[in-house]
């Protein structure tokens, strides 16, 4: 995103300010941080405002398991906590788009607690991440200097926003999540899986069509080949998924011939186009990959226990989960518990947006400042 489009942030919060006279000092605060976040390692205003982040490395355990996580802080002082959770990406948390978004929330004085969770730098998304992420966020909230007020809250990426609301359910640490902020997540796994295989999805009672990225497709293969009992589906498949990861376009026919039952039922999910077929081909599949999609589905899970708040980005471009996902996330909570924004030129996690974006954008980033300023005054709840 280019400083043109910057600047046009923060001026569109100042109009904001002038005609809407409410909470100014926030509103310009969000539009400093949206420029910001846009600029990523590039110049802006609140760089030029506020002191670097310190970021460092920590290790801590939970019940005796070992994390490591990366820590960002601002010398200007902390206000509140936030767990960030990136996708299954390779490159985890250090991930350069992660760092500096990490850097723009510590800047707006947030404690960022970045984990390292090595199987989603497998590209592996697992029921166990739920537990990590548990504790992850149950040791940020112990540490006065990160979480003053003993309370926080998570921002999440992509298949990540699944686990983390699942994590933010368990009464170990519920009331103390203040927010969940989900950019690009999931809600029925068997609609996103029908997506990333077909393309068509479902919104307002009808089907719609986007052509959707074949690297989720891939993703989900990957992820899964663990599961796999037979050896020679698991090397059938893995060199498949290295192919088509080349090569979009490469055929595999070659390598699906000699593919055993469990292959079979993998494959024809993935070139299966008729979204109606999806459920069905699920079934099919082996019973541990069934176990892990129920396991982090969250149309089946209780969302009543929720006391979160969610705050919900997704780009209408999506092309690996589609933006119904976020409406449906928002229409199974109340509706005072969630807040949507949808907009244009937001690539699943990927940040370009046009001028008409802006105000939706800000509007997103405004809420999650009030989150924080929440963070600093509310006291802490009872215990379950």
């Amino acid at each position: 995103m280019d400083g043109k489009i910057s600047c046009l942030a923060i001026f569109l919060l100042l109009a904001a300010w002038l005609l809407a006279g409410c909470a100014p000092g926030r509103q310009i605060e969000a539009a400093l941080v949206l420029a910001d976040l846009a600029a990523g390692e590039a110049p802006s205003r609140l760089k030029e405002r506020t002191p670097p982040p310190v970021r460092q490395e920590v290790g801590f355990s939970v019940a005796g398991r070992p994390y490591l996580a990366d820590i960002y802080q601002s010398p200007a002082g902390t206000v509140a906590a936030l767990l960030l959770l990136p996708g299954a990406a390779e490159e985890g948390k250090n991930d350069p788009r992660l760092v500096a978004f990490a850097e723009t929330l510590a800047r707006a004085r947030f404690a960022v607690v970045v984990p390292d969770l090595p199987s989603l730098r497998r590209q592996r998304v697992e029921a166990g991440n739920i537990q990590e992420m548990v504790d992850a966020f149950s040791w940020m909230i112990s540490r006065p200097e990160l979480a003053p007020a003993g309370r926080g809250g998570m921002v999440a990426f992509s298949y990540a926003v699944g686990p983390a609301i699942l994590a933010a359910m368990e009464s170990d640490i519920r009331q103390r999540v203040q927010m969940v902020f989900a950019i690009g997540g999931y809600f029925d796994l068997s609609e996103t899986l029908a997506f990333i295989t077909t393309g068509w999805f479902r919104h307002r009672g009808g089907w719609r069509q986007l052509e959707p990225n074949a690297y989720g497709t891939w993703v989900f293969v990957l992820g899964n080949l663990h599961r796999i009992e037979d050896e020679q589906d698991r090397a059938l498949l893995r060199a498949m998924t290295e192919r088509k990861m080349d090569d979009p376009a490469a055929p595999v026919d070659d390598l699906a011939a000699p593919l055993g039952p469990e292959g079979l039922a993998v494959y024809a999910l993935l070139v299966n186009r008729d979204p109606r077929r999806t459920p069905l081909l699920l079934r099919e599949l082996p019973s541990s990959i069934r176990a892990e999609i129920a396991a982090l589905d969250l149309a089946g899970a209780r969302l009543e226990r929720l006391s979160a708040q969610l705050l919900l980005v997704h780009g209408y471009d999506d092309d690996i989960i589609p933006f119904s996902q976020s409406v449906q996330l928002a229409q199974a909570v109340p509706p005072e518990q969630a807040e949507i924004y949808l907009v244009h030129g937001l690539m699943h996690v990927d940040l370009h947006p046009s001028w008409r974006d802006l105000w939706r954008l800000l509007g997103a980033v405004t809420a999650l400042l009030r989150q924080r300023d929440l963070l600093a005054d509310q006291p802490l709840p009872p215990a379950d």
